[in-house]
């Protein structure tokens, strides 16, 4: 197999980067890298090289990374979905036992009274300022069952809640994970009328955007508790503020702090902490690794964000390519000619799409010359060819 050369763009835990075969080597420069692993680095103003075929994104958001411009040049974008789940389903459960009893208030009393000789006498007087609620038998809604929403929905089972979820998009896979306990909600408003609790577990889109603002909030009960963990953009800053004010809304937990957040009265505001673990960096490490020498191996693509699941195993014929192309009519066609007037035999194949683009992985009976790998590139609509094999 060729040698081939990746770019971390972060610290990306040693544990995801030793599963790398021999002949991979990490480097200090993009100029001649095969892949590149990143985190939270910014790469939008980054200009590519014509090397690079992949970025595996260690984490789920990839709002970092250009998506059109690495669809335009063939570069495969790959996340990791799930991989960070479990710790954010145990901190999204902190942040329920957070919104529920005032830890957090109960704490700073404690460090602003250290001083006092009669600390112990005097905090039994001073709970009662800090007493809260047990969150079983309440009512939680989990709007979003994916990775993390079925983690959260289950573990509040497990802990006697009485839990309601909303996903028109629920998947077959997450589906079979979710306890049956949970109650199917059909539409939103369900959410938002019955529960004591509502935590969102969404990505941000232009249908989500916002989802938590005044219309929705005025539809809940008083009261409430909102914990998001998702995406700051989920919740409109302002209305939550007021909302807080007024005592519609009892508490809010966010991970997301802004200048906004970190000064609202009834807001627990955290760092960011949900993917911060050393367990979930090892996770994604891992599954982006694994990802992208796939990819690049094989040319088999999982978790991509900008082209389509397609999967071939190890390649037993004489050879295989890899044709990243728009979705556009004939393209198939078209590849399978130029193949022909090659002398070339087609095996297998898999011709998937995703949006606008497109993706052909065949294996051949020999190997294909230059010339018709060349050849191939100059159909209308193609972006990338490669030789797998």
């Amino acid at each position: 197999m060729k040698d081939r050369e990746i770019f971390c763009l972060n610290n990306i835990s040693r544990v995801g980067t030793t599963k790398f075969r021999k002949g991979y080597t990490l480097v200090d420069s993009i100029d001649n890298a095969a892949g590149v692993l990143v985190r939270s680095a910014d790469m939008k103003a980054m200009d590519f090289p014509k090397t690079l075929r992949a970025i595996g994104r260690a984490g789920a958001g990839v709002n970092n990374i250009p998506i059109d411009k690495c669809s335009e040049q063939g570069i495969v974008v790959f996340n990791t979905p799930g991989a960070n789940a479990n710790a954010v389903k145990e901190l999204v459960i902190a942040g329920l036992m957070l919104a529920s009893r005032d830890v957090i208030g109960g704490a700073e009393w404690i460090k602003a009274n250290a001083s006092d000789p009669d600390i112990a006498k005097n905090a039994e007087k001073a709970k009662k300022n800090f007493a809260g609620n047990e969150i079983r038998g309440k009512k939680l809604g989990v709007i979003g069952l994916g990775a993390i929403g079925v983690l959260v929905a289950n573990a509040a089972v497990e802990l006697g809640m009485d839990v309601y979820g909303y996903d028109p998009y629920l998947s077959v896979n997450s589906a079979w994970k979710l306890s049956q306990k949970v109650h199917h909600a059909a539409v939103v408003d369900e959410i938002y009328e019955k529960s004591d609790y509502i935590t969102v577990h969404v990505p941000a889109l232009d249908s989500t955007k916002g989802m938590i603002n005044r219309d929705s909030i005025s539809r809940m009960k008083d009261g409430v508790h909102i914990l998001n963990f998702a995406r700051d953009v989920l919740v409109n800053d302002d209305d939550i503020a007021e909302a807080l004010a007024k005592g519609k809304v009892k508490t809010y937990v966010t991970d997301f702090p802004n200048a906004k957040s970190a000064n609202m009265q009834g807001a627990v505001v955290l760092p960011h902490l949900g993917a911060s673990t050393e367990e979930a960096e090892d996770n994604c490490a891992v599954m982006a690794v694994e990802q992208v020498q796939n990819y690049l191996d094989n040319g088999n693509i999982h978790n991509s964000v900008n082209f389509p699941e397609t999967d071939m195993g190890v390649c037993q014929s004489g050879g295989r390519i890899a044709i990243l192309h728009r979705n556009i009519p004939n393209m198939l066609g078209q590849i399978t000619k130029a193949l022909g007037e090659a002398s070339i035999n087609i095996d297998g194949l898999q011709n998937k799409s995703k949006g606008n683009f497109a993706y052909t992985l065949m294996d051949i009976d020999k190997h294909l010359t230059d010339d018709g790998l060349e050849n191939l590139g100059k159909i209308e609509g193609i972006l990338r060819v490669r030789k797998v094999k």
